[in-house]
């Protein structure tokens, strides 16, 4: 990772945490942050005028008072403020193009809000070029016991390369174990008729499939413990329980070859209105 960490802060308490968040990652990462704030694209309760002169210096305001906050905490942090004219969606997702991460505030249970609204949110976390996170406001405070970065793994093989690397690299800044998720059927014989019945050898191979897929990070990162977690169910629920004590949970979506198209899968939408730890959505092909 060598660009930088943006995030989309309007001065709400889900932004203000997001930008929180986004320091100490790109602290620990040695990389910039860059405090962006579209003036257009303010959340309704915003203290200001209508007129786009006191948009703008609402949106000033809000920019300097947290980049002085961040400037005291992490005193060799490089800050880099950015008050843009164009909508916050397409501001985020042009900004994602170079970045080593995309940081959005959550208000909580329920979609993914903040910076951004409802749906607006998950139409950026599907088309941002780079990793991008959804930190809640109210988020939990770190628990007693070994931290936990959990991902997701739909599929082994290549395409999960992008998600391990985030997985084991944020493991590595803070001192966590990888615990990597695979769902399968409650019975193999409705999706994989072709092994005779044999669950228990279906299961078998999953594992290896997995084990296979993280040989290589286990050897780039060998201080790292990594947890195998391969469990019969819907996948939704599967991850869910996984991450309820998780610091950070990664998964993944598709690349998409039209820029105005998106989606992300029912387990990606389960995890960021249920999983209270950051969740964090990479794309890749």
């Amino acid at each position: 990772m060598t660009g930088p960490v943006v995030v989309g802060l309007d001065g709400s308490p889900a932004s203000v945490t997001a930008a929180w968040w986004a320091a100490r990652e790109a602290a620990g990462r040695h990389l910039p942050v860059v405090l962006l704030h579209s003036w257009t694209t303010q959340p309704l309760d915003a203290p200001v005028a209508q007129e786009a002169l006191g948009k703008q210096r609402y949106g000033g305001r809000v920019l300097h008072q947290m980049e002085a906050e961040l400037t005291h905490r992490y005193k060799d942090l490089t800050l880099i403020t950015e008050l843009v004219s164009g909508t916050a969606a397409q501001s985020l997702v042009d900004a994602s193009d170079g970045a080593s991460l995309l940081v959005l505030g959550s208000r909580g249970h329920g979609s993914v809000a903040g910076f951004l609204l409802g749906s607006v949110s998950l139409h950026v976390l599907g088309l941002t070029r780079c990793p991008t996170v959804a930190v809640r406001a109210d988020g939990p405070a770190a628990e007693a016991g070994r931290p936990e970065i959990v991902v997701g793994v739909r599929e082994a093989g290549p395409s999960t390369d992008p998600l391990l690397e985030l997985a084991f690299t944020s493991a590595e800044l803070h001192g966590a174990r990888v615990r990597a998720v695979r769902a399968l059927p409650l019975s193999s014989l409705v999706t994989h008729p072709h092994i005779g019945g044999d669950d228990d050898g279906y299961e078998s191979d999953e594992r290896g499939r997995l084990g296979a897929a993280l040989a290589p990070w286990r050897e780039k990162f060998p201080d790292i413990d990594v947890v195998n977690h391969v469990a019969r169910g819907v996948a939704a629920q599967v991850l869910l329980s996984a991450s309820a004590h998780g610091m950070l949970t990664v998964l993944g979506r598709r690349r998409h070859p039209a820029p105005l198209t998106w989606r992300l899968g029912p387990v990606t939408h389960a995890a960021l209105h249920h999983t209270p730890c950051p969740v964090a959505v990479v794309p890749h092909d």
